[in-house]
Formats: C-alpha cells, structure tokens, sequence
C-alpha cells in the first residue's frame, strides 16, 4: 500500500524555497547491465536538470555506501539518493542525514529503517515481480511436473528476499511444481553461470531440470550459457524466466534461448528527482512508496524490437 509521509516526520528537514543543486548518489555498484543503466540514466536526469551529482561506487560494500553518505553529509548536499546493497544496517546513517536535514530518497531497495528517516522510496513492488514469474511459469508448464532450479540475488537485498517470496507466491497453487535448488548468485553473470553449473551437474547433467528461475537477467545470461555448454538447448530443454528486462536478456529471447522477463525500469532517478523538486519547492510531501511498472515480456513480445530500443540506455 502507498502511505503518505506525515508533516510530522519530515518536521526535520524542512523544505528549502529552490529545488536541490548538488545531489549525492551511494550506487550499490554495478554488477549487472541494469544497474550500469540506472546509473547512466541517473547522472542523464541530472544533467538534464542542472544538478550537480555527486557519484559514489561501493562495489556491493554497505561500509563503502555508509562512508559515501557520511561524506556526502559532510559536503553539505541538498539530497542523496541510495540504492541500498541490503536491506538493514541504516538507522545510524539516514539519523545522521535527517540531523542535517538532508532529505534521502531510496532508489529501487528498500531498507527496514524507519520510515520516518527517508523522503520516499522509488521501485518496483519486488514481489509482485516474482509473482509475475510464478504465474507465467505456472501458465507454460500447464499440469506437467516441473523441477525448478533458482538463481537468487544478493543474500539479505529486498530483491533477493521479496523477488523469492513472490515467485513462491506465483506459483503456490501449482503441486506440479517444485524449487529443488535455490543458490545465490550474487546478482552477476559469472556467478549465474557458475551456479547453475553445480545445478546441472546435481540434477542429472540437467535432465531433471525443467526451468530456471533467476533473480535478475544477468545470472539468466550466465546461467544459459552454462546449458549451451553442456549440452542443452536453454529455452527449450529448460525455460528460463527472469526479472530485469535488460537488452542481452532479449537477445537471448529473440534466439529462442530465454523465455520470459519481468521489467524492472532503470530510470528511478526521474521520479525522484520530481519528488524532491516538489518537496524543496513548497513542502510538498511525497508519497511514501512511488511504484514504477513491472510489464511482463515473452519471446511473443518482439524481443529483437526491445533489444534495439534498449541498447543504447547504458546497460
């Protein structure tokens, strides 16, 4: 459900008369082609909106992230946006941000803090795109038995969490279908290929393997080629449905060698920006949670048409 912040929990901040000049940015890093465009498509929004941006890479490191937004505090910056590498360890930190009275706006994560100590959260409601997942593999199996073998985001991130909950959610009322396996992969694609090179070697060379679910197109990338590899044909001998919608993910499916993708937007940066400009500009308090669209794509979808019109965006 949206929540509306109230006055009161942002009494803290107080809005200031003109829109945010300089904006820090604590980017989890970039392990996969998605996060490399929320990344580019951020520092875009801000050019485009005369923003100074402060850009820091913690290379999947929360003390990488904390350090970054202590010293953005310590700089004096209007705003900072956190895409947050795991979901706890932030009350000391966003604390710190709301003494200065620096708004924080979340980018595509969510954390368990209180939520009085950030403006908004951007992203997608992460369960319902496991959900999606779910369903659809529910809908292609029909009433065969279906082994599934699934690749998980970084241990302990809302995306590994809720993306597991919500497949698991998807596909709750199908007997016939069964998560025999279930690994993290980091959310990168050499850890996907290996992975799912132990999966294969455990379930009879991946004979016993019906589909893969992964928690990001990336490990679905790494993870097919380790079925190309050996022996399979990724698609056909064994469905793969995955989240993120990044172009290799539709050149996969274009190759009949993927089958299904939930779409994750990269560009978070744009409503969190406009939700900052109206809170600077008048007080206007946000909504709590602003959810962008979870579209699912299939080989039906015109992937090579997707894979063009999405290979310029800085994945």
């Amino acid at each position: 459900m949206k929540l509306l912040l109230s006055s009161v929990a942002f009494a803290a901040f107080g809005a200031t008369a003109a829109f945010a000049q300089t904006v820090g940015f604590s980017q989890i890093g970039s392990e996969s082609g998605w996060r490399a465009a929320e990344t580019t498509l951020t520092r875009q929004q801000a050019e485009e909106r005369g923003i100074d941006l402060k850009f820091s890479d913690a290379q999947q490191k929360q003390e990488n992230q904390i350090a970054a937004i202590r010293s953005f505090i310590a700089q004096g910056v209007d705003a900072i946006l956190l895409a947050p590498v795991v979901a706890t360890g932030w009350d000391s930190v966003l604390e710190e941000a709301q003494e200065a009275e620096i708004p924080v706006v979340l980018l595509d994560r969510q954390v368990d803090s209180d939520p009085s100590l950030y403006l908004t959260a951007v992203g997608s409601d992460l369960v319902h795109e496991g959900e999606v997942a779910g369903q659809w593999l529910v809908d292609a199996v029909g009433g065969k038995e279906c082994r599934v073998v699934e690749l998980q985001g970084t241990t302990g991130s809302s995306p590994a969490i809720d993306r597991k909950t919500g497949f698991e959610q998807g596909i709750s009322g199908a007997d016939n279908i069964e998560i025999v396996r279930s690994q993290t992969g980091d959310f990168t694609r050499a850890q996907g290929k290996e992975v799912m090179e132990s999966f294969l070697q455990a379930e009879g060379g991946g004979a016993d393997i019906c589909a893969l679910y992964a928690h990001n197109d990336d490990m679905a990338v790494g993870a097919i080629q380790a079925i190309k590899e050996a022996g399979l044909k990724p698609g056909e001998d064994i469905l793969i449905v995955s989240i993120d919608a990044v172009p290799d993910i539709f050149q996969a499916m274009a190759a009949g060698e993927a089958n299904a993708t939930v779409e994750l937007t990269p560009n978070m940066a744009g409503p969190a920006f406009d939700a900052l400009a109206a809170y600077m500009a008048d007080g206007t308090e946000p909504e709590k949670f602003i959810q962008t669209e979870s579209k699912l794509y299939t080989q039906d979808d015109d992937p090579a048409g997707e894979y063009e019109r999405r290979k310029d965006l800085g994945y």
